[in-house]
């Protein structure tokens, strides 16, 4: 991950002592900024989940995701031929 040159110039004895760490920084987020959007749990979710009747939506929606697949192979299978 040290690039070459960084190599050629560090000394043969100790070769990576002297070679620069790289160091990441970040700057503070800027509330006033439109691309901001807030953070913490459950902020970047679509949904709300702690509404009455979630439990039976997600339900629901699991098993239509699963049963879907299933149900259409079914009725490609029982129906009549054209």
């Amino acid at each position: 991950m040290f690039s070459r040159v960084a190599l050629r110039a560090a000394p043969r004895q100790q070769p990576f002592s002297l070679v620069a760490r790289r160091t990441f920084q970040t700057t503070r987020a800027q509330l006033s900024s439109p691309y901001h959007y807030p953070e913490g749990p459950r902020s970047n979710l679509p949904f709300n989940p702690k509404t009455r009747f979630f439990w039976f939506r997600y339900l629901m929606y699991c098993v239509v995701g699963f049963g879907a697949p299933f149900g259409i192979a079914v009725w490609q299978t029982y129906r009549p031929r054209s």
